[in-house]
């Protein structure tokens, strides 16, 4: 099935004449190496943990799924599409081979291409419908725009375009951006807590699922941050022995055994880990059946769970209700 995808041609567009000379599009990260180098997206993030550590773990995530799906997912047949600041127009092309590391082609800086048979027409900005435009104005260099495949089409072909219900369109595309900005925005408060605060967050994030929480005061923990359980007393199960690290670093394997082995032997196990986790990490918690939250999971359940939050917890990441319509 043919795909159509977003990618973006550097901040200056710098890149667009040595895409239209050589007939590629390529990408930077070059200090991953050769993407097909790692067998899975999740160890491609691993490495983006350690050589971006200055970055935000959500930043090193992102980065890292892009350069994955510019160098897995991109296949011969799909359609590229990339925009042309200077000229407020979008070129559009058909892949012809899919991901090489090539350093010889664009430059050393940016080493992940793809080969392209670019059209000779180009679609001004103007042509394209308000929810188009929206779409593809994010600033992403990698991304998916297969909603608007068809509208593209018949751009090129000198038709005009059908688009249904432009208002709705328009209307939900400026919502989601919205949400994934205002997430963003969440992920960049918590990551400034403090680990002790990080803990109580994840504590009131219990307490308004239903648990009582005991947490551990500073010191040595023993490898538990919290114990959480559905009564007053700690006798009924489930009982959840938690532990947060909140860091750049992801965690390890060894961390998450550390959990596992740690008292109560019986309880369920929950590891929050704002810098990710490593691939034997991964493959632990798979096999002992840890749920493992990263700081993108996490916030998206203290927005879930916000409003039973406690009134403490709630003044370590103040947020603002904001209502849009429907």
């Amino acid at each position: 099935m043919m795909k159509w995808w977003m990618v973006r041609a550097g901040d200056q567009n710098e890149l667009i004449p040595f895409w239209k000379q050589k007939g590629v599009a390529s990408i930077g990260w070059a200090e991953f190496g050769d993407p097909k180098n790692y067998s899975t997206r999740e160890a491609l993030i691993e490495k983006a943990h350690k050589i971006y550590e200055e970055e935000k773990p959500a930043t090193r995530i992102t980065w890292a799924s892009q350069v994955w799906r510019f160098s897995r997912e991109i296949k011969v047949g799909d359609r590229i599409i990339t925009y042309a600041k200077d000229k407020r127009e979008y070129l559009i092309g058909t892949v012809t081979k899919e991901h090489e590391y090539n350093e010889t082609i664009v430059s050393e800086y940016y080493p992940n291409v793809i080969h392209i048979k670019w059209e000779k027409k180009q679609i001004p900005r103007d042509q394209l419908s308000q929810g188009a435009k929206n779409s593809l104005g994010s600033t992403l260099t990698v991304f998916r725009v297969d909603d608007w495949g068809e509208e593209l089409e018949r751009l090129l072909a000198g038709e005009e375009p059908v688009v249904s219900e432009p208002e709705d369109n328009e209307e939900e595309v400026i919502k989601e951006d919205f949400v994934q900005k205002a997430l963003t925005m969440i992920q960049d408060k918590v990551d400034k807590l403090d680990p002790w605060q990080m803990q109580e967050l994840v504590a009131g994030l219990l307490q308004a699922m239903g648990y009582n929480v005991k947490v551990s005061k500073k010191g040595p923990d023993g490898g538990v941050d919290i114990l959480a359980h559905k009564d007053a007393f700690g006798f009924e199960k489930p009982i959840i022995k938690v532990q947060v690290k909140h860091r750049k670093s992801a965690s390890s394997g060894p961390e998450v055994q550390q959990l596992l082995g740690a008292h109560p032997i019986d309880a369920n196990s929950l590891f929050v880990s704002t810098g990710g986790f490593t691939t034997a990490a991964e493959n632990i918690g798979k096999q002992h059946n840890v749920k493992l939250i990263d700081l993108e999971e996490l916030v998206n359940l203290i927005v879930q769970w916000y409003d039973r939050m406690p009134n403490e917890t709630r003044s370590l990441l103040p947020l603002q209700k904001i209502y849009i319509p429907e």
